[in-house]
């Protein structure tokens, strides 16, 4: 698992706390953590579970994927899909319903293509090459 950045994820909670207009008590009480704890979080001093990010998040109103970006638990090579999915959860002009339903969607989508990546990829290795190479020289030899 990646080591967390808290440096860079206590300043990122910060200003999202500060973007929603919550104090530091207003934010510890809607998460269920302690003000001391958050406050902590926010300077880098402490290291919060997935959980307690998850709740974090809930209470911004932010995807707790970004947060775990931040945090380092997600891969960053996972950035442009949890922005994706941040921006979705975020429109308010189309429902709940219809954001899960999109989700869903873009998920095979990410899933179909990095299978067809991968398929591709191992296509490409030496390995496969050198195995074309010896079935062609079969043939000649026949």
């Amino acid at each position: 698992m990646a080591s967390l950045n808290v440096g860079n994820l206590g300043e990122y909670l910060r200003e999202q706390r500060r973007q929603a207009q919550l104090s530091l008590r207003q934010l510890a009480d809607a998460a269920g953590v302690s003000n001391p704890y958050l406050s902590q979080i926010e300077r880098g001093l402490r290291k919060p579970s997935a959980d307690i990010l998850q709740q974090l998040a809930k209470a911004l109103r932010i995807s707790a994927e970004t947060l775990y970006v931040q945090a380092g638990i997600l891969d960053e090579r996972d950035r442009d899909a949890v922005e994706t999915t941040a921006v979705i959860l975020a429109d308010p002009s189309i429902s709940e319903q219809q954001k899960q339903v999109l989700l869903q969607i873009y998920g095979s989508f990410r899933k179909e293509n990095a299978a067809e990546a991968a398929a591709a990829e191992a296509a490409a290795e030496p390995g496969a090459e050198s195995a074309a190479d010896g079935d062609a020289e079969t043939h000649r030899t026949n």
